[in-house]
């Protein structure tokens, strides 16, 4: 087993070392749900969690396995917004600094609250630039140290803590847990966690219907991506191909990918909010989407999935809950 760029050890460990910096987030459960969907549907609440979504857990990890010297030249990494926050706080928190690259599409809240924290920020344009390229020469120029949203041991080790805790916090069989999938790494961590320590229970990697590189790579077996100019409501995951180290784990591990339509999203949306009192980002509820829309049944079953931010103005969030099909 001990081919995975992460084990369940490196997970227990990062448990440990983010203890009294990262909150163990709620498992929320409501039995008029169950009763209405005719089983049991559990949800880790990480947009409760410090930056609103679950990426410190990684970011946090990561910062704290760099030596002194490298704190001291500071981060720089690529994303869209959940990932940057969680960064952006990890590096104020060790007293190091952060670069973040940006899609100039970002929402403004997002940016604003990446700056907010103190972390400088450079844009590019999604369609004719490559993040890589930038955070490269960004390397090149700085000898700042690059913190993947995923695509390190380390920040993976730290994102499966969060399912760690969904785990332990239910207390009974899981049947399958759906995580949204942008990248890969919370979906990757959770696959090794359940694969280690809870053997029947199916992970699902769940995207937006026109961002579904993941479920694509699994059914052809190699990474494939997504063609340019897509949009999609689910600004968090709209990742442009999978991970090669996510996908080395995620195609051995997983059950399947399934999909929601941004009508399903929207769905969601409106169910967490006015069953669980949450707000979620539309990126966040993808799982939660497919399961409301029967892709992976529940009836009779324990099914989880982990809400992943609710990084979203009010603005936003009104808009959307209101937009009808």
């Amino acid at each position: 087993m001990g081919h995975y760029p992460v084990c369940l050890d490196d997970i227990r460990q990062a448990a440990d070392a983010l203890t009294g910096t990262v909150i163990r987030t709620p498992l929320l459960e409501n039995a008029d749900v169950n009763a209405l969907l005719g089983g049991r549907l559990l949800l880790k609440a990480e947009n409760m969690q410090r930056t609103g979504a679950f990426k410190i857990r990684g970011a946090y990890n990561r910062m704290l396995g760099l030596s002194k010297a490298e704190r001291a030249r500071g981060a720089v990494t690529y994303s869209s917004g959940n990932h940057a926050l969680g960064l952006a706080r990890a590096a104020a928190i060790l007293g190091s600094s952060a670069v973040i690259v940006m899609p100039s599409d970002v929402p403004e809240a997002k940016r604003t609250a990446v700056w907010e924290m103190g972390a400088e920020i450079v844009t590019y344009d999604r369609d004719t630039q490559d993040s890589a390229d930038i955070v490269a020469e960004i390397i090149q120029e700085t000898g700042r140290i690059e913190v993947p949203p995923s695509a390190h041991p380390q920040v993976l080790a730290g994102a499966g803590t969060a399912a760690l805790e969904l785990l332990e916090d239910a207390g009974c069989a899981l049947d399958a847990v759906l995580i949204p999938c942008g990248g890969g790494g919370l979906t990757a961590a959770t696959a090794v966690v359940m694969h280690e320590a809870s053997p029947a229970t199916q992970v699902f990697a769940a995207e937006p219907e026109l961002f579904d590189d993941t479920r694509r790579s699994l059914e052809i077996g190699h990474r494939v991506g997504n063609p340019r100019g897509r949009r999609t409501i689910c600004d968090a995951i709209m990742t442009p191909i999978p991970n090669a180290l996510t996908f080395s784990i995620n195609s051995e591990l997983l059950a399947g990918g399934v999909t929601a339509t941004d009508d399903e999203v929207r769905d969601a949306m409106r169910f967490a909010f006015s069953h669980f009192k949450l707000v979620t980002e539309p990126g966040a509820v993808v799982g939660l989407a497919a399961i409301l829309s029967g892709r992976v049944p529940i009836a009779g079953r324990t099914v989880a999935t982990v809400i992943t931010g609710g990084n979203i103005d009010a603005q936003g969030f009104a808009r959307l809950l209101n937009q009808t099909p």
